[in-house]
Parts: structure tokens; C-alpha cells; sequence
């Protein structure tokens, strides 16, 4: 059943469609008495926006809501019976293995494509140019991208794997604790999102946080900040050296802003998700997502060896290049 995208109250219905083309009426929420999905009349080009601009309301429309909640309005105004009926239906247990089917088969082409889309953002800084003819150089480079896409891959499913790991045992222990304050307190209210969460969005939850991370990715492979040219020296006589180590951080040469978007940013955008996906504590999605990432760098140590076979910047062995870019 579709939920409230603003308090996530179950509603059977998020609009009416009427005869006439592009005729909708949006419901309202019986809870809160919002409009239950205002996102349902928005375009993709909206979602994606709002997507990088990590808005709840729309985590909850297309984890939950898309495709769902319409029902048609006859010619003398009514509501068809027969959509009622097949809309009282959704809940059964066919219509849900196979609206989890079909959100399984998304998270495979979402997945592949922004694999992909990854592999390509972290490729270019790796090959090097030939000084002479080198006739092998465009074999070499095919090689060196289809070891960055595998590497990416195997990244990937070791950090959705541990993070599938971490949601299983935090929701087991709190359905324990849940069922526990039910025997001694009065029934507690179980929230829209707890009833409709499947886990196959948690995968598509992180998915989704992603594009946050890609988009900054591509601005900085289009967009490079310019070098300064005279640099801001720091006056180690006048400020403690402990704050000159911390300004230091911030210097041209030290700071990887790659890194940070892809580890630090994309950290923060995921566990925004979990948080909106999970409907937990911050605490429990912090923890999920140390505990993906811990999983994520014991298979990138694994895998450095054999992905990183260019050398690159300040980066000597192999080994080197491929962790300096995944391991938190």
C-alpha cells in the first residue's frame, strides 16, 4: 500500500485520474491531511534534482509510491469498482513478489548503469598519455577500464553486502525490542514505512543516494579548481601548531576533493537514505554504513593488487592507487 510521503500514514490512494487526458486530482493524506504524493505529478528531470539534492519526500515516492496509489473516476463521477477492487488487492502476496521482482530487476540496470558511470568517473586520472608510438597503448587502456569496472563491481556488492548484513541484524534487534516494550506498554504505532519496507530497498536506497556522489564527481572531471598562484602561508609563530597541522590539511597538495566526495559525501548521502529507508535512529545508520564501509575496504585491500596495475601521481605500488580512491 502506497504511504504518505510527509508523516508516511498508509493511503490507498495518491490521485484520481479522470476521463479527460491529464486530468488528476491529488489526495489527500487522512492523517495529516497533506497531499499524500505531490510527486506523482512532477517529471523525471524534478526526481533527479531532488534526488541529488537529497529531499525525504522523494526517497519515499519512489521507494514506496512509484507506479502505485491511482484509481479511475467512471463518467458520472464515481470511482470504478472494479479499479477498487484490484487496488484492495495489491497487499496479497502475489502482487507483492512481484512488485518485488520487478524492484529487484531495477536495482540490476540502476546498478550496471551507475557501475559503469563510476568506473568512468574514476578512469580518466589513470591513464597516462604515451611520450612515443606505443602501439599497445590502446589495448593497454581497454584492459586497465575493464579492471576498474571489475574492481568497481566487486567493490560495490562487498559494500551492499555488508550493509544488507548490518540492516538485517539492527531490524532483528529492533522488532525484538519492539515486540518486548508491546508486552509491557501499550500497542505501540508502527510507522507506514515499517509495514511497506521490503529489503530489497535497501539496495536501491543506496542507489539512489549515489547520484548525489556521481554528480559532484562530474563536476569536478569538467570543472577543476584551478591551482592558486601564490600560496597562503601560515604563521607558525603567532598560531598553536596544532592548528597548523588541522589548516595544513587544507592546502592544494593535501587535499583530494575526489576522495572526499567519493567516500566522505558519498558516506553522509547513504546513510541519509538507510535513514529515511530503515525510519531509525541516526545512530543505527551510522553504524550500518562503518560497518559496510569496513566490509567495503577488506575486500578493496583483496582486490588492490590486481585492479591497480598503473602507477600514478604520488602513488608507487599498484596497490596503492586503487585503495588511496576506495578505502574510507
Amino acid at each position: 500500500m502506497p504511504i504518505c510521503t510527509s508523516c508516511t500514514h498508509p493511503t490507498p490512494f495518491l490521485y484520481t485520474v479522470y476521463q479527460s487526458a491529464h486530468n488528476t486530482r491529488l489526495e489527500q493524506c487522512t492523517a495529516c491531511h497533506a497531499f499524500a504524493d505531490p510527486y506523482v505529478e512532477h517529471d523525471t528531470l524534478t526526481l533527479l534534482l531532488d534526488l541529488i539534492l537529497l529531499k525525504r519526500d522523494v526517497y519515499r515516492h519512489l521507494l514506496f509510491n512509484r507506479g502505485l496509489g491511482a484509481r479511475k473516476a467512471g463518467r458520472v463521477g464515481l470511482v470504478n469498482p472494479v479499479t477498487n477492487a484490484q487496488e484492495a488487492q495489491h497487499g496479497t502476496n502475489s502482487s507483492t513478489n512481484q512488485a518485488n521482482a520487478r524492484r529487484w530487476y531495477l536495482i540490476v540496470r540502476l546498478g550496471a548503469a551507475l557501475i559503469t558511470v563510476d568506473a568512468c568517473a574514476l578512469s580518466p586520472g589513470w591513464f597516462v598519455l604515451p611520450d612515443g608510438g606505443n602501439r599497445n597503448w590502446e589495448s593497454e587502456s581497454l584492459e586497465c577500464f575493464v579492471r576498474i569496472l571489475a574492481g568497481c563491481v566487486v567493490e560495490t556488492v562487498a559494500f551492499h553486502a555488508g550493509i544488507m548484513i548490518a540492516c538485517y541484524t539492527i531490524l532483528t534487534l529492533l522488532a525484538w525490542n519492539h515486540r518486548s516494550r508491546r508486552k509491557t506498554t501499550a500497542d505501540v504505532q508502527v510507522s507506514g514505512i515499517r509495514r511497506e519496507f521490503r529489503y530489497s530497498h535497501v539496495p536501491l536506497t543506496l542507489l539512489y543516494s549515489s547520484l548525489t556522489k556521481l554528480f559532484l564527481l562530474f563536476l569536478l572531471s569538467i570543472w577543476r579548481p584551478a591551482p592558486s598562484a601564490a600560496p597562503v602561508g601560515i604563521d607558525a609563530t603567532s598560531i598553536h601548531p596544532i592548528a597548523v597541522s588541522i589548516l595544513r590539511v587544507f592546502d592544494e597538495d593535501q587535499l583530494d576533493r575526489e576522495w572526499i566526495v567519493r567516500n566522505v559525501l558519498g558516506g553522509m548521502a547513504a546513510g541519509f537514505g538507510l535513514r529515511v529507508v530503515l525510519d531509525c535512529h541516526p545512530v543505527f545508520t551510522t553504524a550500518i554504513i562503518l560497518v559496510g564501509w569496513a566490509i567495503k575496504t577488506a575486500v578493496a585491500g583483496l582486490v588492490s593488487g590486481w585492479v591497480g596495475l598503473v602507477t600514478h601521481g604520488d602513488y608507487d605500488t599498484p596497490g596503492e592507487i586503487w585503495l588511496a580512491y576506495s578505502i574510507p
